[in-house]
């Protein structure tokens, strides 16, 4: 499929804004599955480190 400018290739013969849609979509769930790891990880370290403190051993930032 070849466009001739850049406004029909943001239309696609007036499917663009349901094929532009889906791909943002995309793009947002893919960076909440990267996002959500990593928050999740990020929490449960500093929950880890404050129940060691709590409990009165060293801490350190390596991991």
């Amino acid at each position: 499929m070849y466009f001739q400018s850049l406004a029909q290739l943001w239309q696609m013969d007036g499917h663009g804004p349901y094929v532009w849609s889906a791909y943002l979509i995309v793009a947002l769930v893919m960076i909440g599955l990267v996002r959500r790891p990593l928050a999740r990880r990020r929490r449960t370290l500093e929950r880890v480190r404050s129940r060691l403190r709590a409990a009165g051993a060293a801490v350190t930032d390596g991991v």
